[in-house]
């Protein structure tokens, strides 16, 4: 006799009345207390369980990677939520990320398949170092970086002559990079996901995400042109 399904024990009352208080928190900072509080531990529970139990597995992405991106993709989607309509946050939550990692399986596949006719160019590029950005914690200091970067920012709004969405963007990503630390919830050192970084500008400037993507241009020009400096000092 089949077992009735339940939901996950990491994932009781207690926490269906947390997602309520998240969604009706009034500012990010609110709603990152609840989520380190009461929601961070059961969600990483569930997408570990989602990833194992269905084996969600992305070609070329380790575990941990492969949960802090779907992670972080259900951050920006819980506000779409609707408690009022007598479902569960467990089983939306789950729904959103088994959806999202079955439909980055089957990019990856499609991927692949366009992969093999430039493999030969892709593998040039990457060896390229002035094709690559990132930030090595080996040979710099990511707080040092920030601290430039915020910097510079300043200098940028200040010099230049921006659209009001942008100005909105870049005040935001100021006071993202300025209490980084505290909104990077999980401590992943240099690895700042692009869709945490957009829950927190969506939420500090009202944007829509494609009016975040459009004022956002601007502001990676700079930020690829201080990789570069950066690394090269």
């Amino acid at each position: 006799m089949p077992r009735p399904r339940t939901q996950g024990l990491y994932f009781g009352e207690n926490e269906e009345a947390a997602v309520r208080v998240f969604l009706t928190a009034t500012t990010w900072s609110e709603k990152n207390k609840v989520y380190n509080d009461n929601l961070r531990a059961p969600l990483n529970k569930m997408i570990d369980s989602i990833i194992r139990r269905y084996k969600l597995y992305r070609r070329n992405l380790d575990f941990r990677d492969i949960h802090a991106d779907t992670l972080s993709f259900l951050i920006t989607k819980a506000d779409k939520f609707k408690p009022e309509k007598g479902k569960k946050a467990y089983s939306y939550f789950g729904t959103i990320c088994k959806n999202y990692l079955m439909g980055q399986i089957m990019k990856d596949q499609k991927e692949l398949k366009r992969k093999i006719s430039y493999e030969d160019i892709s593998t040039s590029v990457q060896e390229r170092d002035d094709m690559v950005y990132h930030i090595d914690d080996e040979e710099s200091n990511i707080s040092d970086f920030i601290k430039i970067y915020i910097s510079q920012l300043k200098v940028f709004m200040s010099e230049n002559k921006l659209s009001e969405n942008e100005n909105k963007v870049g005040l935001s990503l100021i006071d993202v990079f300025e209490n980084f630390e505290r909104i990077f919830i999980g401590g992943e050192g240099n690895k700042f996901n692009k869709n945490v970084i957009l829950y927190h500008l969506r939420e500090m400037t009202g944007l829509t995400t494609k009016e975040i993507r459009m004022a956002l241009r601007r502001y990676k020009v700079l930020y690829g042109e201080l990789i570069s400096q950066f690394r090269n000092e």
